[in-house]
């Protein structure tokens, strides 16, 4: 398909007029056959008369090199198909340029667009592309790498890592995770770190640190979800309980919505913070991927820096 440019009109609350579209789709996101996601996208396009230029990625990183082309090519608009790693990986290449970033939710939980409002079913996301309506919203930053939702060091990124080890051995995704939380939780899955945050210095050892892109709701019905995403600002979310017991019994406490008060429970909100631990290196996690980084890790929020093509009534909420 040709490309042709895009016309943009710059603000807060935009429209965008579209005449081509570049979208890149993750063949493995999701529990679906995404190759057959092509053809009905061509096909609601074709119906408003926008041409759209398809490229299916096969793995993370085509998705990373498919999006920094992209963001080369004279598209306005990329659109990520995909979970959530690959809207992180499309919005990297997006956000330093002059594209804005459309949705197309194909992956398992799909949390930006979620939080977003953007449609799960294929065509009325695409609809929502179509319409052209955009905000701008934050993004955060661990040592320059970007994520969208959260980022998270401790037990979690030694879930996913377990995770990953018993699908390879062949289990399902959802087994391979309670397996690989039992196992986490019978090694020591505490870190002792030095928190640096609004003139503060914290010093604890904790069995998980969570920063999130703006505020996570901690109650029954909507735990982790957000209700804005335009603060500018960090929410940061540390337990003090150093014993598996304490740690079961928070959990169990976040499922019945009493976390946000718990004595055990510390939530700190900023637009920086600054993480030490007593390791050179650790294992952080951001938007569902897992990265070794060289510490202290350096948190920090770029306010309203990614334009993003939403629902009509959808504000930077």
């Amino acid at each position: 398909m040709e490309t042709s440019n895009v016309i943009w009109a710059p603000g807060k609350n935009s429209q965008t007029t579209l005449t081509a579209v570049k979208i890149i789709i993750s063949a493995g996101a999701g529990p679906g056959d995404n190759t057959k996601a092509a053809q009905r996208l061509a096909e609601i396009f074709e119906e408003e008369g926008i041409d759209i230029d398809v490229s299916l990625a096969r793995s993370g990183a085509e998705v990373i090199e498919l999006a920094r082309k992209a963001a080369r090519e004279p598209y306005k608009v990329i659109v990520a198909a995909g979970g959530d790693g690959t809207v992180n990986s499309v919005a990297a290449a997006v956000i330093d340029s002059d594209k804005t970033l459309g949705l197309l939710p194909l992956g398992t939980l799909n949390h930006f667009a979620r939080d977003l409002g953007v449609p799960f079913d294929l065509q009325q996301a695409a609809r929502t592309i179509i319409s052209g309506h955009t905000i701008e919203v934050d993004v955060a930053e661990v040592n320059n790498r970007i994520f969208l939702n959260n980022s998270s060091l401790g037990l979690y990124p030694m879930i996913v890592r377990e995770r990953e080890k018993h699908q390879r051995l062949g289990f399902r995704k959802w087994p391979a995770f309670v397996w690989a939380t039992i196992q986490a939780l019978r090694r020591n899955p505490f870190l002792d770190i030095r928190l640096r945050v609004n003139d503060e210095v914290l010093d604890r050892t904790t069995p998980f640190v969570f920063v999130g892109n703006n505020e996570y709701e901690m109650d029954l019905f909507n735990i982790g979800m957000r209700n804005r995403l335009d603060r500018g600002e960090l929410s940061i979310y540390i337990t003090h309980g150093t014993s598996r017991l304490k740690l079961i019994g928070l959990a169990l406490r976040a499922v019945v919505g009493r976390l946000g008060n718990d004595r055990d429970f510390l939530a700190l909100r900023s637009d920086e913070v600054k993480i030490q631990t007593a390791g050179k290196r650790v294992r952080v996690a951001f938007d569902g991927e897992i990265e070794v980084m060289a510490a202290p890790l350096k948190y920090r929020v770029r306010s309203r820096a990614l334009r993003v093509i939403v629902p009509k009534d959808v504000k930077a909420r």
